[in-house]
């Protein structure tokens, strides 16, 4: 077994980077839209909503990224 190559190897910590950022984004967010709430409702959904909309725009933007440049 010969050892992953550099390309590889950056992929993956780019996603292991991207999992624990969104993870804690995650962990935080109920008490984001709990103070968000106080406020108003529609400023607490919405903001969850874009968390999460942003969540999935990450990885769409990098897999047409590294589709551009042919990996």
């Amino acid at each position: 077994m010969k050892p992953p190559e550099k390309k590889e190897r950056s992929a993956t910590i780019a996603a292991a980077v991207i999992l624990a950022v969104v993870a804690i984004g995650f962990f935080v967010l109920p008490t984001i839209m709990l103070r968000l709430g106080d406020i108003s409702p529609w400023l607490a959904a919405a903001f969850g909503a874009l968390f999460v909309l942003g969540f999935f725009l990450i990885f769409w933007l990098r897999a047409r990224h590294q589709r551009r440049r042919g990996e």
